[in-house]
């Protein structure tokens, strides 16, 4: 599949006299031997529907709308409104959502089966991730780009497991695609970046089918809720009143889990074994 020619970050910034927002967290990014590399990650298709958040001047843009059957660029800064609405006119299946992504339901975005992609301000990673992963209307691949940091941490393995890994890795395989060095970008951050990507699991998929994710997740958030300490006193003092060291002991036991561990060492195997056993014994 050939590549649209998309002009550079740089010109088409000069050309709408614009400047980066700070307010808006905006890094654009201008080497030009990303956008190949995200687009590759993505495994886009002819017959796919894609939603992009934070398009920005239309790197990635300009280069997916003409590819795809239906496509969803999501973009806040009203200043790009203008640029993005006429080079999307062009795509018949293309439109643009003016405003913040996560003010809308993935369902509103895209109703069928889509892929997301998303060059973010990193400090709404998080919230990009629950919002979309968390859904019922799970994204069927995503490909961010992250901190550096982040991504490993996102794709780590016990013992370096941490909230945000099991958080990720319940919904989906992340890896981490390529790594971006902080000049492919205009202004600079002061981080270094990488583009990841997660297979988001199908139903029939999951690890934990049938699992209350709501309770699931109280006890993963009480067992990393102090770190330093073992499992087994950290869930003692997270989680319900009738989750007593001694149900927690108990639980542990049947999980096959040490309570010396702590809960960065925890697999998502051992989450789900000992949410098994929690909940056979009323504690979650």
């Amino acid at each position: 599949m050939s590549e649209p020619s998309v002009p550079g970050s740089r010109a088409i910034l000069r050309e709408l006299g614009i400047r980066p927002s700070k307010g808006l967290g905006q890094n654009f990014l201008v080497d030009e031997t990303v956008p190949p590399k995200i687009l590759a990650a993505s495994g886009i298709t002819p017959d796919d529907a894609v939603i992009e958040i934070g398009p920005g001047v239309g790197v990635l843009t300009l280069r997916m709308a003409p590819i795809v059957r239906k496509f969803t660029a999501v973009e806040l800064d009203r200043r790009l409104y203008p640029f993005l609405n006429k080079e999307l006119a062009k795509y018949p299946g293309a439109r643009l959502v003016e405003g913040d992504a996560l003010d809308f339901t993935p369902e509103q975005l895209e109703p069928e089966p889509y892929k997301l992609v998303a060059n973010i301000p990193y400090y709404i990673t998080s919230a990009i991730l629950r919002h979309f992963l968390e859904s019922n209307h799970r994204p069927l691949k995503t490909v961010l780009m992250v901190q550096k940091e982040v991504a490993q941490r996102i794709v780590a393995k016990p013992p370096e497991m941490s909230l945000l890994a099991v958080s990720v890795q319940f919904y989906g395989k992340p890896k981490i695609w390529s790594y971006v060095p902080a000049g492919a970008f205009f202004p600079p951050p002061k981080v270094d970046s990488a583009v990841l990507l997660i297979d988001t699991y199908l139903p029939e998929e999951s690890p934990f089918p049938g699992v209350d994710e709501k309770r699931f997740f109280e006890m993963v958030r009480a067992g990393f809720s102090q770190k330093r300490k073992q499992i087994a006193n950290s869930l003692a003092a997270g989680l319900s009143p009738q989750a007593d060291k001694a149900h927690v002991q108990a639980a542990l036991e049947a999980a096959g889990i040490e309570s010396t561990r702590r809960a960065e060492s925890l697999s998502l195997a051992d989450w789900g074994k000992l949410y098994e056993a929690l909940t056979s014994s009323g504690a979650v």
